[in-house]
């Protein structure tokens, strides 16, 4: 018994095997790439209302930076209070908040160190009876920038 030899011309080509997917082929991977996306848009979410909620803050700023006349820093101030997102029963005391209520709404709200004085300093400079210095803008820019509301 002869055995046949093969030939050649009797080899066939092995397939490729399929080409491998990009997408993963377990459904944790689906499930942890759905949470990244959606703990990416919640977060770009709270930046985009932080902006929106700071948007008086900025202006604030702003008027501050070309401030021409200092008397009106304790209005600028008073106006800034007022924008702040505050409750209802506090948000009705701001404006008639003078002296030591005023002081330690400033202190209250705070997020720097503030002079012990600076209330009765915004009131004399707002009448006329003390000379604006420059120690004062810094510090009422010092309280615009990092004032803080518990919201």
């Amino acid at each position: 018994m002869t055995t046949p030899v093969p030939s050649i011309e009797q080899l066939q080509e092995l397939d490729l095997p399929a080409p491998v997917s990009y997408w993963p082929q377990t459904w944790g991977w689906g499930v942890l790439l759905g949470a990244l996306v959606l703990g990416v848009l919640i977060l770009a979410g709270r930046r985009w209302l932080r902006w929106r909620r700071d948007a008086y803050r900025r202006e604030a700023l702003a008027r501050l930076n070309v401030l021409q006349d200092m008397r009106e820093l304790p209005e600028l101030l008073k106006r800034v209070a007022l924008s702040m997102p505050l409750g209802a029963e506090e948000r009705q005391r701001v404006p008639t908040l003078s002296g030591v209520e005023w002081q330690a709404f400033l202190q209250r709200h705070a997020g720097v160190p503030v002079a012990d004085d600076l209330s009765q300093r915004l009131a004399e400079l707002a009448y006329g009876t003390a000379p604006a210095d420059e120690h004062l803008l810094a510090q009422c820019k010092a309280w615009v920038e990092h004032h803080h509301v518990a919201a």
